[in-house]
């Protein structure tokens, strides 16, 4: 069994809406060194699977097919070992 932490971020060239509002909300708070926010999604999945190739290649899929909208955002993963109780 693994757990997969995935991280979604959109792509350097996409408009960060999301990350201008946070941005602007950190320097009206004082946090005025703060230069640039880019939101993004993380994502945690429990994979009953005991083959890490076949578990690597699940995430992937998972990922180009639902979890990321890929022609404007980038997307990783790191896959642990999910340690028994």
């Amino acid at each position: 069994m693994y757990i997969a932490k995935v991280y979604i971020t959109l792509k350097p060239t996409v408009n960060d809406p999301q990350g201008l509002t946070i941005r602007g909300a950190l320097h009206t708070l004082g946090f005025s060194t703060v230069q640039e926010v880019r939101a993004g999604k993380y994502i945690e999945i429990k994979i009953e699977e005991n083959d890490l190739v076949k578990a690597r290649a699940e995430v992937q899929d998972m990922c180009k097919k639902l979890l990321a909208n890929t022609v404007i955002e980038n997307f990783r993963f790191e896959l642990e070992p999910l340690k028994a109780p």
